[in-house]
């Protein structure tokens, strides 16, 4: 996800030093919390007690480290695609702030990255938004691949909390595993390294390729639709959520609604709307904005 967010003016080399050291502490406690959460079977507040009684045997080293591996790889690549695009533009732009959380199955919220969008005309912009996801979901593929081909149809244990899982993914598991009774969710303890990074990619690419405010998907539709269809579509797209939520009690959700409305749901203007797009862009914007339809689970996460 990218964000406007970084002033213009001369920086001194405390500054300087202050843009790296905080990305990189943000890295390296993300590296702790993914690690910590995979080698506790993503369950991470169930297994603290053991832990602090001193009960070293509930940790799986290998796990951990590997999904700490797989899912980083997913969420660098697609702040990656954000940032060399960036530079590639010259729009001035932060490294990326991870957003360590130790205490959910995910081990992580993501990151974001700060960039001075208003430098971007329409086009910029549109490479801008759409070079993220799609890197990232290129990463995300094989890995949630290896994880389908791994998966253990095990039945879920009582009171596991269960996963729904994005269009994608079901017709991945549909194609590779027939043998899995139901495609359209997993439950925690079904999980391997690469399912979870897997669905991890898919859900981040999904949810940020929402075409509404300063996500991803909200610079990919401004800039193929222009700025009157892009503010329908999206306070459409907010107005719609609400009743939603409220009726399938999708109460987590409420935060994400409450940070659309707090960013604002309309995208601000670029330096040049009236930049063309081009027939590639063009192909290629009509394409990404359908990808929430097969990455983003509306349901997301929620008791057995």
């Amino acid at each position: 996800m990218s964000a406007d967010a970084l002033p213009t003016e001369d920086r001194s080399q405390p500054d300087e030093d202050r843009r790296v050291a905080l990305p990189a502490i943000l890295l390296l406690a993300t590296c702790a919390s993914t690690f910590w959460v995979g080698a506790v079977d993503w369950k991470p507040i169930s297994h603290l007690d053991a832990l602090f009684r001193g009960a070293w045997e509930v940790i799986d080293w290998r796990q951990g480290l590997l999904y700490m591996v797989v899912v980083l790889a997913v969420l660098l690549t697609h702040e990656m695609g954000h940032f060399l695009m960036a530079l590639r533009h010259r729009i001035p732009a932060s490294l990326p702030y991870f957003i360590p959380v130790p205490v959910i199955p995910f081990g992580t919220l993501g990151a974001v990255i700060g960039m001075e969008g208003s430098r971007a005309n329409r086009r910029e912009l549109f490479d801008l938004g759409v070079a993220g996801p799609l890197a990232g979901l290129a990463v995300t593929l094989p890995i949630a691949w290896i994880g389908i081909r791994m998966l253990k149809p095990d039945p879920p244990m009582p009171g596991e909390i269960c996963f729904h899982n994005p269009l994608l993914l079901q017709c991945m598991i549909a194609w590779l595993r027939p043998d899995f009774a139901d495609p359209s969710r997993f439950y925690l303890g079904q999980f391997n390294p690469y399912l979870m990074a897997g669905w991890v990619g898919m859900f981040v690419t999904g949810l940020n390729m929402l075409p509404i405010s300063q996500f991803d998907g909200g610079h990919v539709a401004y800039a193929l639709l222009g700025r009157r269809r892009a503010h329908l579509l999206a306070r459409g797209l907010l107005i719609g959520a609400i009743p939603f939520v409220l009726y399938n009690e999708l109460y987590g959700w409420v935060i994400l609604l409450v940070l659309v409305v707090l960013l604002g749901v309309d995208h601000p203007p670029t330096a040049d709307d009236r930049c063309k797009m081009g027939w590639l862009r063009l192909a290629i914007g009509w394409m990404a904005i359908l990808i929430p339809v097969f990455c983003f689970p509306p349901m997301g996460i929620t008791p057995q």
